[in-house]
């Protein structure tokens, strides 16, 4: 059973409506601009306070960060609130970074988007004999832009390890040409990313007959 509880919003107690602050009448949460910056210019939010972002600590620490470089640093680096790593930790983990495939083929357009897949087993599953195709990757691509990774989904043993990894390679402007130019490690999870051939679109099996 898997139990999403959420969060509340609490603003609509803290004074916000007197200095003209607005918020989504909805959901309590404070619309911004790409750098934090609330409808009042001089009032900025971070964090799971946002309306539309990820409601994860290390990204409000992340953008709180980057938002003081840029107030009192002379910065100009703004919170990448795409390219983010993160992972369901269910007893079988789930790991994604970047855009998921619905949110990119509206982005971009399916006619665009490349998406190589592939189903796997760790090696450690062999001697107890559980199902060979449970776990699940995928790698959703940019044709307009050099088969670039926009996405990068994996559900398996230590999916946040695998996810975390991939997702500094992903911020470098990871492709499917380096990721086939990559010697994959035998025998580990993350290998499958170095070895996708099979495009979704192809409709052809998945399935796995050996390690």
């Amino acid at each position: 059973v898997l139990l999403a509880i959420g969060r509340d919003a609490c603003t609509r107690n803290i004074g916000l409506q007197t200095i003209g602050v607005k918020i989504n009448e909805k959901n309590g949460k404070v619309p911004v601009n790409d750098e934090e910056q609330t409808n009042v210019p001089y009032v900025y939010a971070i964090g799971d306070i946002l309306d539309g972002k990820l409601e994860l600590t290390p990204v409000a620490i992340q953008a709180g960060r980057l938002l003081a470089q840029r107030l009192y640093g002379g910065s100009s680096r703004k919170c990448d609130y795409i390219n983010v790593p993160t992972t369901v930790f269910t007893p079988l983990e789930y790991g994604s970074c970047g855009f998921p495939e619905e949110r990119a083929i509206d982005e971009y357009g399916k006619q665009n988007l490349e998406v190589y897949h592939s189903l796997f087993w760790p090696l450690e599953w062999t001697v107890p004999g559980r199902d060979n195709n449970t776990c699940y990757a995928k790698i959703i691509c940019n044709k307009q832009d050099n088969n670039r990774v926009i996405g990068l989904h994996i559900l398996g043993p230590n999916a946040g390890e695998v996810t975390q990894g991939f997702a500094a390679a992903i911020k470098c402007g990871l492709t499917k040409e380096l990721l086939d130019e990559t010697i994959g490690i035998h025998p580990t999870c993350a290998e499958v990313f170095t070895t996708m051939d099979i495009t979704k679109s192809s409709g052809q099996d998945i399935t796995q007959k050996g390690c």
